[in-house]
């Protein structure tokens, strides 16, 4: 196995956007369009997915696994709606989870985000 190798390192909040080991990708704390609309939010977490993915080489369609978080769980059709327009049938297995968010904004802030496994034929 070759060594791990982290990307989008942010030293302040002590976390790798992405971490490389082995022909598995995992990718951690996608969020975006705190503020707005839980459906511009969530196709803002899978820009910042995408945008890691591209980092490594790799798109959605490598995506293998998903937890998603949302502070209202009945949101997960529009979820949905938004990985059919996304990934290109290329759907990964998920689970979505309802927590409250340790996250500035408050009520109209941060409701959804994502984090993932990611996998790649080339290691």
């Amino acid at each position: 196995m070759s060594e791990i190798e982290r990307f989008d390192v942010n030293e302040d909040w002590a976390h790798s956007g992405i971490i490389k080991a082995g022909n598995l990708y995992f990718i951690g704390y996608c969020a975006g369009n705190v503020g707005q609309p839980v459906e511009l939010q969530i196709n803002g977490a899978f820009d910042q997915m995408e945008q890691r993915l591209k980092m490594v080489g790799l798109g959605l369609e490598n995506v293998v696994q998903m937890d998603c978080l949302f502070r209202d769980v009945w949101n997960i059709p529009i979820m949905e709606k938004v990985i059919k327009e996304r990934f290109n049938g290329k759907y990964p297995v998920r689970k979505s989870i309802q927590t409250e968010f340790a996250h500035k904004g408050g009520e109209d802030g941060l409701m959804f985000q994502v984090d993932g496994i990611a996998y790649s034929e080339k290691e």
